[in-house]
Parts: structure tokens; C-alpha cells; sequence
């Protein structure tokens, strides 16, 4: 019943710059170090809600934080009912509009309700969806790489006993990506699957020209090849690639998604939890892709990834690239290739001597 859930006392954001075990290349720009937005809800009753968003550049970290402690006054003395604030929540910002750094925030605000809740009830966050904590199949995230430098890398990787790999490409030629793919797919072997992502790199001919020469190599997906909000432009891609197209780290809440899919512009999708509206974006979200018969698989946050894909329909990978890590006091482990949902809440906690250590 409401009137035992706890209630909000205070929300606080605070930044860190987190280093990366490998800092992220990309076609369009390199990630060093992870700029991430720490949230605390603060409840009446003792309990607090942990979640992280994630900045992809410093310069976002400080109007997020500002924005995000703003928001604490909105919800200060509600219910941690997570559908009910981000209800409230969308209301207030309609007229602004919910995309970019607004719906970061909203997005990050209701991880940390969904984690107060399971915390509060002390159960898994999958719990409280109906599921159950199981093994979920990860694939390895890698930016762009040198197949000969990085070999060790990826080999590792596959020790560690996971199934899929997946690279970045499009900084160079074409010949360079048919190289790089080409030597990193021997590498890996035929049995193990491999992603490719262009980073929105390509125009809609190019990416046509560049896909039609890969492939021959077996690829699981080409991700993001053109710009995300070009969902026609991506639905030419796809309607004349052998390989299929895979998209919706991009996607602001489940609208996009539905125009995405209406548009054709995917074969699989990938929404990610700070984008898609948190935790009841994702469940929303998860509707409109059965509906279509569109697998689903998860982009970064790992930690919330591993509560909601056990409860996806059509559920594919989840991607496994761990920008926390240096600030949580037990990383997420990987076995066998999988991770596995823990609680209570989304089992998070801060290392608060590293979060001291790398705060901005």
C-alpha cells in the first residue's frame, strides 16, 4: 500500500570522472574516463536509492548535478512509486521537452526510486518485476581496436567466457574496417559472436558500400551505422544489408522506439536505461519491441541490465562494458560469459573512498 512506502527525505547528485579499465575509442570521438552522475534518494525511513547516469563528456557532469539536486525540492515528502514520480516528473517538463540532459536526470532519478523501493522491500529490483535473478548472456564491449596491440585483449576476453565480442569501427577506410574485421574474426574463431558499431559514423550510401564488403564475416548486427534520428535513413541501410541492423541507444523514452520500429529502421533493439526512461521506460519499452517481434538487448549500465532483461520478451545480450566499477564496492561479476542481477534493490553501493578519490 502507499501509505507504507517510505518517502522522500532528499535527492543529492554528485560527479566523478571514473577511469576506465579500457578508455572507449569511438568513429566520432574517445572516452578516457567515464564522467558519471552519482544519485542518492534519501527516505525518511533510513533507506536510499542508488543509481548512475552517465555524461559521455565532463562538460555535462556539473549542469547534471545542478539539475538533478533542483529536482530533489519536486519530489521532497512523495512515495518512492516510481511510476507515480516519473508521472509527476513528465508532467513538469512537457513543455521543455524530456530529451537530452532533462531526460538523463528523469531517467537516473527513477533507477534510484526503483532501487529505494527493492531496498525498502528488500528483495532484487528483478523481484519486484516478476522475475527471478538468472544468468544473462553478455557480450564484450570494445571501442576501436588494433587487432595486432589488442589480441591479448580479446583473448582474455574470451577466457573470461564470453560468447560475443563486440568492436567499434568507421575511423578509417573501408579497406581498414574489412582488415580490422577480418583479423579480429580470426581471432575469435567461427563460434563466437561479433558485433560491429559505426558510432553514426556513415552516410546512408556509405554505410550501403561498407556493409555489402563485411559481409562475408559473419557479424551478429552493424550497429548506429548512419545518425540515430534517421530512422528512414537506417531503414535504407537495412533494406539493402545482408547483415542485420541493430539500434536504439539513441532513443529518447518508448515514442522513438515505436517510430523506429514503425519506420523499419532495426532488426534488434537496444535501449538504454538512461535514455529510455529508466526502469519504467524500459518496461514500457519492452512492450512496444513484442509487439513487433523485436529482440531486444541492453546498452550499458549493466547494473540495471541485469534486472530487467530476465523479464524482457525477446530478451538478445546484454552489453557488458563496466563504467562503474572504480566507485561501486562490489563490482558486477561476470561468469561464464553472464552476469547475474543481485539485491537488495539494483546492489549497488558507492565506494565512498574512491568516489572522494576521482569526485569533480
Amino acid at each position: 500500500m502507499l501509505e507504507n512506502l517510505p518517502k522522500i527525505r532528499s535527492l543529492e547528485a554528485q560527479s566523478v570522472l571514473v577511469p576506465l579499465a579500457r578508455p572507449l575509442r569511438t568513429a566520432v570521438g574517445s572516452i578516457p574516463k567515464a564522467p558519471l552522475i552519482l544519485i542518492d534518494i534519501l527516505t525518511e525511513e533510513g533507506v536510499t536509492g542508488r543509481a548512475y547516469i552517465f555524461g559521455y563528456t565532463p562538460a555535462t557532469l556539473k549542469p547534471l548535478e545542478h539539475f538533478l539536486n533542483s529536482l530533489g525540492e519536486a519530489i521532497e515528502g512523495q512515495t518512492i512509486s516510481p511510476v507515480e514520480r516519473m508521472r509527476d516528473l513528465d508532467l513538469r517538463f512537457r513543455l521543455l521537452g524530456r530529451q537530452g540532459l532533462v531526460g538523463m536526470a528523469l531517467s537516473g532519478v527513477d533507477m534510484a526510486l526503483w532501487d529505494a523501493l527493492g531496498r525498502a522491500r528488500g528483495v532484487p529490483v528483478v523481484t519486484l518485476l516478476g522475475g527471478e535473478a538468472a544468468p544473462v548472456k553478455a557480450y564484450d564491449s570494445f571501442g576501436i581496436l588494433d587487432p595486432v596491440a589488442d589480441r591479448q585483449a580479446l583473448e582474455q576476453s574470451l577466457a573470461r567466457g564470453f560468447r560475443g565480442i563486440k568492436i567499434k569501427i568507421g575511423g578509417g577506410s573501408l579497406r581498414h574496417d574489412v582488415e580490422t574485421v577480418a583479423a579480429v574474426r580470426d581471432i575469435l574463431g567461427p563460434e563466437i559472436a561479433l558485433m560491429v558499431d559505426y558510432n553514426q559514423s556513415l552516410s546512408v550510401p556509405e554505410a550501403i558500400r561498407r556493409i555489402e564488403h563485411l559481409a562475408e564475416y559473419d557479424l551478429t548486427w552493424v550497429e548506429e551505422p548512419v545518425p540515430a534520428e534517421d530512422f528512414h535513413g537506417h531503414a535504407k541501410v537495412r533494406a539493402s544489408s545482408a547483415i542485420p541492423i541493430q539500434t536504439g541507444e539513441n532513443w529518447w523514452f518508448p515514442i522513438d522506439m515505436a517510430k523506429a520500429i514503425e519506420a523499419g529502421a532495426c532488426d534488434y533493439a537496444m535501449p538504454d536505461a538512461m535514455k529510455i526512461g529508466g526502469i519504467t521506460g524500459w518496461l514500457r519499452a519492452m512492450g512496444v519491441a513484442e509487439a513487433a517481434s523485436v529482440p531486444v538487448s541492453s546498452h550499458l549500465f549493466i547494473e540495471v541490465s541485469a534486472h530487467v532483461l530476465p523479464v524482457t520478451p525477446g530478451a538478445h545480450w546484454l552489453e557488458y562494458l563496466n563504467l562503474a566499477d572504480a566507485i561501486l564496492s562490489e563490482p558486477l561479476a561476470v561468469e561464464h560469459g553472464c552476469v547475474t542481477a543481485r539485491g537488495p534493490g539494483l546492489g549497488m553501493d558507492w565506494n565512498q573512498e574512491a568516489v572522494e578519490r576521482y569526485r569533480v
